[in-house]
């Protein structure tokens, strides 16, 4: 498309789009105050409900595994029980204030910004899809926050104080603090509250107006220009939502930051311990502040290093004097030319170069899709049986499901990425994850990280087409903790060191796949592949369910839905014949 060139372009450019946006805006903002209330409400009372009446569970599980647990030392743990009320008690208030403010941010900015999306999409009547868009999926989404939320506080928190009261791994040292260390470190926290508070905060307040006008000034460029994120068409009614909504990150990171100050502060509790100087952790109170302005001022290209002191708060570490910074400024020049090259990059970005940064829903989704498919498969293999499905929903015991099918999942992605000459994960015949585009988050960098790593080993491996074959069954069915185990499997190679390190890489993706268990998304994500997995074996013609007039009284008890196995001549039946040619999912399931 035309870009506008010259002043009065430009100008007209921006004056014809005025209009436009503000009738965007003012649907968007009346949506936002018709949804949000509504939003508020759902969020709040499904929210705090959970958190209250969940909290003597809390609160007796939790010292419960604190007292048995051998992770811990005898000195942090009486520590940890005297102070342990203190968090429970303000968990329900934490979780109905966050409730509350996340169902306004919510509900008034999820229709808003769903109005403005129609402009790039593809339907044919968009002006009815401007006063739709973004009702019903925000009131479905505030819905699915509750249901993420009951999952976290019903079964991720008692997984975590589970691993928590396990027995710890031989040779493994309980985490302790010496008691002799402990007055100091007391000593030095509410100082350093007293001081690196204020300061941080002062330091974002003071940095704020610069964050403002430096994104404006951004967004206006683009906007006006047509540059950077915004030269498609569809992208420019958020160029003015972008302006809009500006001052309100400015105040989010402020915000932000008064809260993160706490915890830098508490962090000189941790050096005074580590260190056992009361010195050092004085020192650290001065160096935290240069620290954050330092990092300010690379997060909004300001002048590199910082104005306030910075003294050595570790033994082992170098000091941080003038003549140091002064090289550092100095090498502010010669990294100029290439920062400014680099800044003209981004702002060239089109819209579809953007659209190429996947997102952690994308993954995420994908990993499940890829779930399904292979679930059908393993289950017309034998490898996934009846009594999984059974004892997944009924007992609750989703391991084989939960934990094995989606490492095999993302092991058959490793073996075919290793196959290819791509540097990163082939994740479907025309995506490619790789460290460029792969989502900017902790979490999923964390995750993806070590998936690298293991295509690298397994590349290494150069598996043949039968031991690739056989690791499905290994994956699924045996525990590959030692190599003998696969003694009796049928497993090619007779090699130990070989199949110790492919018995590694189960193991870790396993482990991986635990963690991520305990993503709130996951458990709902579980329970739809399970429903996929039900309905399969029902089409199969594997899944009898039992009516009210058929089965023991013990099936009937079960109600309707419930898995029976199968003889030789085909499945046992028993119910209504309308109820036959429409399976219906089990309860537990929806």
């Amino acid at each position: 498309m035309k870009v506008p060139r010259g002043f009065i372009a430009k100008l007209w450019s921006f004056v014809s789009f005025l209009p436009f946006f503000l009738l965007l805006l003012s649907l968007g903002l009346l949506k936002g105050v018709i949804i949000g209330p509504i939003v508020v409400v759902i969020m709040v009372v499904g929210n705090s409900s959970v958190a209250i009446g969940l909290l003597p569970a809390h609160f007796f599980w939790t010292y419960y595994c604190v007292l048995k647990t051998k992770r811990v030392g005898w000195v942090l743990k009486l520590l940890v029980l005297l102070f342990l009320p203190l968090p429970l008690v303000l968990w329900p208030v934490v979780a109905i204030v966050g409730s509350l403010l996340g169902g306004i941010g919510f509900g008034f900015f999820s229709p808003l910004i769903a109005t403005f999306e129609v402009i790039g999409t593809d339907h044919k009547d968009k002006c009815f899809h401007c006063f739709v868009d973004g009702c019903f999926s925000t009131l479905e989404g505030s819905c699915t926050v509750v249901r993420d939320f009951t999952d976290f506080c019903f079964h991720s928190y008692f997984s975590f104080m589970d691993d928590l009261s396990e027995e710890i791994p031989a040779g493994e040292k309980p985490v302790d603090i010496r008691l002799s260390k402990l007055p100091k470190s007391l000593f030095i926290i509410p100082i350093a509250i007293a001081i690196d508070v204020p300061l941080i905060t002062g330091v974002a307040l003071w940095k704020s107006p610069y964050m403002l006008i430096i994104g404006w000034k951004r967004l206006l460029e683009d906007l006006i220009g047509r540059e950077g994120p915004f030269l498609e068409t569809v992208c420019v009614p958020f160029a003015g939502l972008a302006i809009v909504l500006w001052p309100l990150a400015v105040a989010g990171a402020v915000i932000a930051s008064l809260f993160s100050s706490f915890g830098l502060a508490l962090y000189s509790a941790i050096i005074v311990h580590q260190e056992d100087s009361i010195k050092f952790g004085f020192a650290y109170i001065v160096a935290v502040v240069s620290l954050f302005d330092e990092y300010t001022n690379d997060l909004l290209y300001l002048r590199e290093g910082s104005c306030f002191p910075r003294p050595r708060y570790r033994e082992n570490m170098k000091a941080s004097d003038g003549l140091e910074r002064r090289n550092s400024i100095d090498m502010k020049n010669e990294k100029e030319s290439s920062r400014g090259s680099r800044l003209v990059s981004q702002r060239s970005k089109t819209l579809k170069q953007a659209l190429q940064q996947y997102t952690p829903v994308q993954v995420w989704d994908w990993l499940f899709k890829s779930c399904e498919v292979n679930g059908r498969i393993l289950f017309r293999d034998g490898l996934i049986e009846v009594k999984d499905i059974e004892e997944c929903i009924v007992k609750g015991k989703c391991k084989k499901l939960g934990i094995k099918l989606p490492a095999w999942s993302i092991l058959q992605c490793l073996l075919a990425s290793a196959k290819s000459e791509s540097s990163g994960l082939i994740i479907s015949d025309e995506v490619e994850l790789t460290r460029t585009n792969l989502p900017r988050d902790k979490v999923f960098e964390w995750f993806i990280g070590p998936l690298l790593i293991m295509k690298e080993q397994i590349k290494g491996l150069e598996l043949s087409e039968d031991e690739e074959f056989c690791l499905k069954k290994l994956v699924m069915r045996n525990k590959n903790e030692r190599p003998e185990d696969w003694d009796d499997t049928g497993f090619p190679s007779a090699d130990h060191v070989r199949r110790a390190q492919l018995q590694a890489i189960i193991r870790r993706l396993q482990g991986i796949m635990g963690s991520m268990s305990r993503l709130p998304t996951f458990r709902r994500k579980l329970k739809n592949l399970v429903k996929v997995l039900y309905l399969e074996a029902l089409q199969s013609g594997i899944i009898a369910s039992q009516g009210q007039g058929g089965g023991s009284s013990k099936s009937r008890r079960k109600g309707q839905g419930s898995v029976g196995t199968v003889d030789t001549k085909g499945p046992i039946v028993t119910q209504e014949e309308r109820h036959r040619h429409n399976p219906q999912v089990p309860e537990d399931l929806v």
